[in-house]
């Protein structure tokens, strides 16, 4: 996954923000998708046999929206957050990120759009040993091309509202689990992405850790406006959400709100 945070954010921004504009298609007042999936297939070949990790799965995620992707081991969620991250294309059907098609991109289309769209937080945290907590936060505004005194100043700020500014010089190994995570939802807001992807985030934190981690993605959600997607096998974390939507060997199985 550090490839992801390193190089997945190495083509720079997306010229022209066409896909704020793109997205922006709907009537006034009518909710707009930053996420749809329509039909979405995804068939992996492993040696002489297929696996169908999506088997025609449609679901919209409107801006601003709370949600939470459930399932088990194997259901087909980890498939699922590939596609919305703009990590995978899908073998047939259409995943819309933002307003744009991603089946046709190619790899460095994606991670522009990435860039651009997605802040990740992982459940193993994935920061760079070697870097301290800001220089961590400042990574992916270098790959937007920002200027050094700008990423320092925006990644102090992103750094402050997760209550981290005590800890700047910090490196990963001197930090709590809690206080890593925070450095990755930090780390993950500091572009002002239009969706917050996160990946099991409290799997390796302690109950009471994982509900004031919880916390602040409700906090984001509701001060910030964006779309936050939790990405869980723990029905707990599900039932947190304003929205879940339930995924079972490659099908949703239900959608509640």
């Amino acid at each position: 996954m550090e490839e992801i945070v390193k190089s997945g954010l190495a083509a720079g921004t997306w010229e022209g923000d066409a896909a704020e504009s793109g997205a922006g298609a709907a009537a006034v007042g009518e909710p707009v998708p930053v996420v749809r999936l329509e039909n979405v297939v995804k068939t992996y070949s492993m040696g002489d046999s297929q696996v169908h990790a999506l088997r025609g799965i449609s679901f919209s995620i409107n801006a601003g929206e709370f949600v939470s992707i459930m399932g088990p081991s194997g259901s087909g969620k980890s498939t699922c957050m590939n596609m919305i991250g703009c990590l995978d294309r899908p073998t047939s059907g259409i995943v819309e990120i933002n307003g744009r098609d991603i089946s046709g991109m190619n790899e460095k289309e994606l991670a522009a759009l990435r860039n651009r769209t997605v802040g990740f937080v992982f459940q193993q945290y994935h920061l760079i040993p070697s870097m301290n907590v800001l220089e961590n936060v400042m990574l992916p505004l270098k790959y937007q091309r920002v200027e050094r005194g700008e990423r320092a100043r925006r990644a102090q700020a992103a750094l402050e509202a997760v209550g981290l500014s005590d800890r700047l010089r910090h490196r990963p190994h001197e930090l709590s689990g809690g206080q890593k995570q925070r450095v990755a939802i930090a780390r993950a807001m500091v572009t002002g992405p239009k969706i917050l992807l996160a990946d099991e985030p409290t799997g390796a934190l302690d109950s009471e850790t994982g509900l004031q981690v919880m916390d602040m993605f409700r906090q984001i959600n509701k001060e910030e406006g964006t779309t936050v997607i939790i990405v869980t096998h723990d029905p707990r974390i599900g039932e947190s959400t304003k929205r879940c939507i339930r995924i079972l060997d490659g099908r949703i199985e239900n959608q509640n709100d």
